[in-house]
């Protein structure tokens, strides 16, 4: 989304300040996002810039409040989220949060191109975008367009590999053609020309678990001639864990693009130790050649769509192909002999989240094993029979790793906090609700992983550095007016995997652009759609 204003003011004359709306922001404690201690002084909002910090005069008709025993804070921006459709809603659950910036296009998912293969595209999407069944775009350029009126957020995008591939060949796990291949070249270099911050890689979902590394290597080319980044789920997170990591390095290295790994963790008891390698095969890279960094969400639970269970290749040719291979006896079997094999987690760790029938709704929040017991028969057969029953439209939530890893990833000062947050038509992870009030609440004040200052640049300052976002992210003169304001004492999330819809506490002030938002005015859930023409 272009800013705007292509050139940044650092200061403001007088007469602009006359022009515009004041809004004085007095007896703060100011938390910046650079990372620095806390201080006290006072904010001045000009229109939508920050027009002076400090101990001063202001001009007589600017609107004051007092903010004793707040910090003021740059509104958080929450680098890897799967807000794409709902964040046209003006949808409150981030802002609640105090979240002012959101990153969409992760995993390999966006809400386009969708032109010649638009159905294929939102079929791919939907359970991650959760969306219905018009919605779309045919270019980065409309739908950044459509951004731009977003009334919570500012919101940035990621062009994603799977919408990518998919608007080029179909929903196919095939090699490319070169023709093919010269054109997804050519529509990723218009969209990151259009203004997309960066590229994304699903390797865990069909087609992009197909993909060979020249493919993805012709793809970070790309990512690295505009020097912007390259966001990337990997192929694995629990047996390959160290594969994946050692592939993305080396893709960073041979094509100079700047790597983010997205949520890192290691799942499963089993690969659990893995996790410490890994990090040292990351901060090795950091520290020679390579621009890497990685984020984490704070929850050792995590949510993603059921067919992420079964073999990708099962999934070859979109959901209609999939419910296909389950009637057939010979590839079900085929099937389930796989997916018991790399189960990495128990199955009393895989919580059915949402389902689109009617008659499973009551199996929505027990476990796969439950769900086992109550069938009579195996979980793995559970599994499959509701990918089935629901033609794959169903999520789920995982148990996936250990307290102990994810203080590591939490800490560790490569690290940036997300949410990761999705919507679904049955019971959200509580992430989608709570993600920063928990780290500040909870995992600061409480557990004391972190100090406060540290954690507010992990989601203000850093990622905006990161993702080359100008102007936000700091308190800072001439930097757009972001801020939430929040008790200390009080900030924390009150959402848990069984009630994950409850709001924070301790956010006081949201502002985006200079403009505090009205947190009365949300959409609710399920009120609305979104969709933009396409060219199908």
């Amino acid at each position: 989304m272009k800013e705007p204003n292509a050139t940044v003011q650092r200061t403001q004359s007088h007469a602009q300040v006359l022009q515009e709306e004041l809004t004085l922001l007095k007896n703060a404690t100011l938390i910046d996002g650079s990372g620095a201690a806390p201080r006290s002084a006072d904010l001045l909002l000009s229109g939508e810039r920050i027009a002076a910090i400090g101990w001063f005069t202001p001009p007589s008709r600017a609107r004051t409040l007092d903010c004793s025993g707040l910090i003021a804070a740059p509104g958080f921006l929450d680098a890897h989220s799967h807000s794409d459709l709902q964040v046209l809603l003006g949808r409150a659950e981030k802002t609640l949060q105090g979240v002012t910036t959101e990153i969409v296009g992760n995993c390999g998912f966006s809400p386009y191109p969708m032109a010649q293969h638009a159905q294929e595209v939102q079929q791919f999407a939907n359970g991650i975008l959760c969306g219905r069944q018009s919605w779309g775009w045919p270019s980065a350029s409309a739908y950044l367009e459509a951004l731009s009126s977003a009334p919570f957020a500012n919101a940035y995008s990621l062009i994603g590999h799977g919408s990518l591939r998919i608007e080029v060949a179909g929903n196919q796990q095939r090699p490319l053609t070169e023709q093919e291949m010269d054109r997804m070249e050519h529509l990723l270099d218009e969209a990151l020309s259009a203004g997309a911050i960066g590229f994304s890689t699903g390797l865990m979902y069909a087609p992009g678990s197909c993909a060979p590394q020249q493919e993805l290597e012709r793809l970070c080319r790309v990512v690295a001639r505009h020097g912007k980044v390259y966001a990337t789920h990997m192929r694995s997170y629990s047996f390959g864990l160290e594969e994946a990591v050692e592939e993305q390095l080396e893709l960073a290295r041979r094509t100079g693009c700047r790597l983010q790994i997205s949520h890192l963790q290691a799942v499963g008891r089993d690969n659990w130790s893995r996790q410490a390698d890994v990090l040292e095969r990351i901060e090795a890279a950091a520290q020679s050649d390579v621009d890497v960094a990685f984020d984490c969400y704070p929850y050792t639970a995590g949510n993603s769509t059921l067919t992420q269970m079964a073999p990708q290749w099962a999934l070859d040719g979109g959901l209609d192909a999939l419910v296909d291979r389950l009637r057939h006896p010979p590839v079900r079997q085929r099937i389930l002999e796989e997916t018991r094999a790399f189960m990495a987690l128990p199955w009393s760790d895989v919580v059915l989240t949402s389902v689109a029938s009617v008659q499973n709704q009551p199996l929505v929040g027990k476990n796969l094993d439950d769900i086992a017991h109550l069938r009579r028969q195996d979980p793995a057969e559970s599994l499959l029979d509701l990918l089935l029953e629901e033609h794959g439209e169903a999520t789920m939530l995982t148990f996936n790793q250990s307290q102990e890893n994810l203080r590591q990833t939490v800490t560790h000062p490569l690290s940036i906090i997300i949410s990761d947050g999705l919507y679904v038509r049955g019971k959200a992870h509580p992430r989608l609700h709570g993600t920063f009030p928990l780290l500040l609440g909870e995992l600061c004040r409480g557990q004391r992983w972190l100090s406060l200052e540290n954690a507010v640049h992990k989601i203000t300052g850093r990622p905006a550095e990161r993702f080359g976002i100008r102007d936000r992210g700091l308190l800072k003169p001439g930097y757009y007016a972001d801020l939430t304001l929040f008790d200390p004492a009080m900030i924390d999330s009150k959402a848990d995997y069984d009630t994950p819809e409850r709001p924070p506490t301790g956010v006081h002030h949201v502002f985006r652009n200079g403009r505090r938002l009205d947190l009365a005015s949300v959409v609710p859930p399920g009120s609305g759609q979104v969709g933009g023409e396409t060219d199908a």
